[in-house]
């Protein structure tokens, strides 16, 4: 007589040293989006320096980079990783997912080596391809609260279309305009999102906490900002220097009313509340040169290093080490990490806005820390990112 088994039946494990890379999209973008920021950044100070050149004007191709090849890799693979835990449906994996980041990577090579209108086909064609994938996602799944973030890599797909437009002669405005427009949609996104994620990962870690939030208020501080970041990339100035310093007001009360002080000893929180300090930091620097009193790069570059790469670092190591079945739990290397990415951002920024003699030497500091920052996540998190979770999960 057979013996009937009593135990449950159990999914089965992958084995941890499973090549994993395109099973889920956090996995092949992080690792793209820190190895561009480790190349790219030292390569643009050799061509600021005139060591090497790019095909379009060295600052366009730098700005450009920045936005739509190191951010737009980090928020494709974290919304279409966000994605699936939203809807519970899969979002790509596999050859779908790695066709998805060679087209990424057929950008990148398209803006080092090319020019004309054969690179505006081949680099705007990520996005809108992206947005399309993670659309069909949270339309099946109804998911209206997210439709916004979903319709975003859109939104910097039409900004890259323009700034391609500009370049090659179609449109008669600055180039950096589309530029600026992604970088305002970009922020617009981490202050919907981390107006989210900040404030619930600080009560989840630290039980009877005492924070301030308010909906409405939130609203309001997300809407106006939004406003402030339009009108700057277009070129507004004078009256709107008052949106935008009203917008950077709004958005440090809110900050402040998550208690960010009580994060002080957990890396894994402090990053993400020090640098969505530098939103209403840059808010602000955008009114002053509104009003002619600093340099346009330096609200640039506090929104673009410290805001954004401050919050990419901090979610790229949280993202990944939760969704490799690792401790959330950053040690003295994801920390040392975050402190160059706080002093690249105090560096440009503080010379470039107030040391005007010193701004070679802050380029300079600043590319270094920048590049030795992500090299520090590539070192530590390339290994997590290609092989399968440690607790046998898919993803």
């Amino acid at each position: 007589m057979a013996l009937i088994p009593l135990e449950e039946p159990t999914t089965r494990r992958i084995p941890a040293d499973t090549f994993s890379l395109f099973a889920l999209a956090f996995r092949p973008f992080y690792l793209l989006a820190a190895t561009l920021a480790v190349v790219a950044i030292p390569l643009w100070v050799l061509v600021f320096l005139g060591v090497l050149s790019t095909p379009i004007p060295g600052i366009w191709w730098h700005a450009h980079e920045m936005i739509f090849g190191f951010a737009a890799a980090v928020i494709v693979g974290f919304l279409f990783t966000a994605g699936r835990n939203w809807t519970g449906i899969d979002t790509p994996a596999g050859g779908q997912l790695a066709g998805l980041a060679g087209l990424w990577l057929a950008g990148r090579l398209a803006m080092a080596f090319g020019s004309g209108w054969w690179v505006a086909v081949v680099d705007v064609a990520f996005l809108p391809v992206a947005a399309a994938l993670l659309l069909r996602v949270l339309i099946k799944a109804r998911s209206w609260r997210n439709y916004f973030p979903g319709v975003l890599p859109l939104l910097l797909g039409a900004a890259n279309l323009l700034f391609h437009l500009t370049v090659n002669g179609a449109v008669a405005i600055e180039p950096l305009m589309g530029i600026h427009i992604a970088l305002g949609l970009v922020v617009v996104l981490e202050i919907v999102i981390g107006g989210r994620v900040i404030p619930m990962f600080t009560f989840n870690s630290m039980r009877g906490i005492r924070q301030w939030r308010n909906a409405r208020f939130d609203l309001v501080a997300a809407l106006v900002a939004g406003l402030a970041l339009m009108l700057w990339a277009t070129g507004a100035t004078g009256w709107a220097g008052g949106i935008s310093l009203i917008a950077a007001l709004l958005q440090l009360v809110r900050w402040g009313g998550w208690n960010p002080w009580a994060t002080r000893n957990t890396p894994l929180l402090w990053i993400l509340h020090a640098s969505y300090l530098w939103i209403p930091l840059g808010l602000a620097l955008l009114a002053a040169s509104q009003w002619g009193l600093v340099a346009r790069s330096a609200g640039v570059h506090a929104l673009a290093i410290g805001a954004t790469g401050g919050l990419i670092i901090g979610m790229m190591t949280r993202t990944a080490l939760g969704h490799t079945g690792r401790m959330l739990v950053a040690g003295r290397l994801e920390a040392f990490a975050y402190g160059l990415v706080q002093v690249a951002a105090v560096a440009r920024v503080l010379t470039v806005a107030f040391i005007p003699a010193a701004a070679i030497g802050g380029i300079h500091l600043a590319a270094t820390t920048w590049a030795l920052a992500f090299a520090l996540y590539l070192w530590r998190y390339t290994p997590f990112l290609l092989y399968a979770r440690v607790d046998g999960r898919a993803g």
